[in-house]
């Protein structure tokens, strides 16, 4: 019975300059939003399942991110997949200038703990309520 090995190929797959300009702008944007997010390097990257370096090679745009890891570094960060893509909130809100403060202040409501959402949500219906009654 004969055996074979499998030997991985050594052959490389060239991509158009588009394609790496695609893979740059993400790398970069995934830079930018890792360090909004107050998230390390390490962090994405043990998220990921990959080295720190291998991160930082996907932010630099040096190796391609795997599409399949976009989902899971949109949840790390907390972004959806649309922003991570660049066609989310941040680039909605540079076209428009910027966020009005009520807006800025849901999105900062959205980011704490439950119990204190819903501490803020019957504030708010309080007030309401009370405008409504004059």
């Amino acid at each position: 019975m004969a055996a074979y090995l499998l030997r991985p190929s050594t052959a490389t797959m060239t991509i158009s300059t588009e394609e790496r300009a695609f893979f740059v702008a993400m790398g970069e944007r995934i830079a930018a939003l890792r360090r909004a997010h107050n998230v390390t390097q390490v962090q994405l990257a043990e998220a990921l399942g990959v080295s720190q370096q291998t991160m930082q090679s996907y932010e630099v745009g040096r190796r391609r991110i795997p599409v399949s890891a976009l989902p899971l570094v949109a949840h790390t960060l907390a972004v959806s997949l649309d922003e991570l893509f660049g066609e989310g909130k941040a680039a909605a809100r540079s076209k428009r200038g910027p966020a009005p403060q009520w807006q800025q202040q849901i999105e900062a409501v959205a980011q704490l703990p439950k119990s204190q959402q819903q501490f803020v949500s019957r504030m708010i219906e309080t007030v309401l309520a009370q405008a409504g009654a004059r």
